[in-house]
């Protein structure tokens, strides 16, 4: 199926616009969670793996009726090597379990063939025998990063089109040194690098529109700049937009509206923070066991103020 189509299908099913974003902290979980394991394996690797897996578990099973699809961060996982990379998998292969849409969030780009291993780890089938293996850390989509250009970008566009999965490239991000370089004006084109790159987005990807009307070549456009996330989406009507930024950024929901058509399509948007760690500013027992209820709640609570404003 064509990954737009699933995502805008999601949306449409569950009334809901969210993204999870789910970046572990190892010391921001509950102490339920942390006690737990390194009562079972110390304070180890192995430990970190059972207390990723079974807080992200918890974080799946409370939000996935609110949410269209889960972020997870690579980077929180891979901190710890193997056993961070472990919880990771078995998370991605819980949410499916759940039906829940995975979104990679790996910032991967590389040159040719590089990227095509990047691609293959995250969209498709690692190489291998004769048939191709699948990949334990395969999602329904991944984050790229363009600034290679072209070549970069190709593989993982392919292997949206032979497997049905989804990208989404970093257009404007909502960090707030993104200017540096995405604002800087290109004197060929007289444009922002930013919207330059969007119009890359949109040739990228034209081949992969859905029934729905949009592409599975997607592009972050954050939260925390309305005025440009505006006119990026009247620049790419055919994108998806995956909007970081709400929330513990500092990005509300009628920041985010202009990146949603008439029928609420187009985007998902994602919160961490403000969702996984609701808990901490909540009501509830010491020991944090209440983070699952906190979380659905923070979940449904966003889905609720997203749809306010469409």
């Amino acid at each position: 199926m064509n990954f737009a189509d699933a995502l805008m299908g999601a949306v449409e099913a569950k009334n809901s616009r969210v993204c999870v974003g789910l970046d572990p902290r190892l010391e921001r979980l509950p102490k339920c969670v942390l006690e737990a394991a390194v009562k079972e394996c110390g304070e180890t690797l192995e430990a970190v793996e059972m207390a990723f897996y079974e807080f992200g578990k918890g974080i799946i099973d409370a939000t996935h009726e609110h949410a269209a699809a889960l972020k997870p961060q690579l980077a929180f996982f891979e901190q710890y090597g193997s056993h961070g990379l472990r919880a990771y998998e078995r998370l991605v292969a819980y949410a499916r379990t759940k039906n829940l849409l995975v979104i990679a969030d790996a910032k991967r780009g590389d040159i040719g063939s590089t990227a095509a291993a990047y691609s293959a780890a995250f969209l498709g089938e690692a190489s291998g025998f004769d048939s191709g293996m699948a990949s334990p850390f395969a999602a329904n989509s991944v984050t790229v990063n363009a600034y290679l250009g072209g070549d970069g970008v190709k593989p993982f566009v392919q292997d949206c089109h032979d497997h049905g999965k989804g990208i989404f490239i970093l257009v404007k991000t909502s960090n707030p040194s993104s200017g540096d370089l995405q604002d800087r004006v290109t004197k060929d084109e007289e444009m922002p690098i930013h919207e330059l790159m969007a119009h890359f987005v949109d040739s990228w990807g034209g081949d992969l529109i859905g029934e729905k009307g949009y592409s599975s070549v997607g592009a972050v456009v954050g939260a925390t700049y309305p005025g440009e996330l505006e006119k990026l989406r009247a620049l790419m009507p055919q994108t998806l937009f995956l909007v970081p930024g709400y929330g513990a950024q500092g990005g509300g929901a009628k920041d985010v509206a202009a990146a949603f058509d008439d029928k609420g399509l187009g985007a998902v948007v994602n919160s961490s923070r403000g969702i996984i760690f609701a808990y901490e500013k909540s009501e509830g027992p010491e020991d944090g066991s209440h983070y699952k209820e906190a979380a659905g709640a923070a979940a449904e609570a966003m889905k609720e103020d997203l749809n306010s404003v469409l």
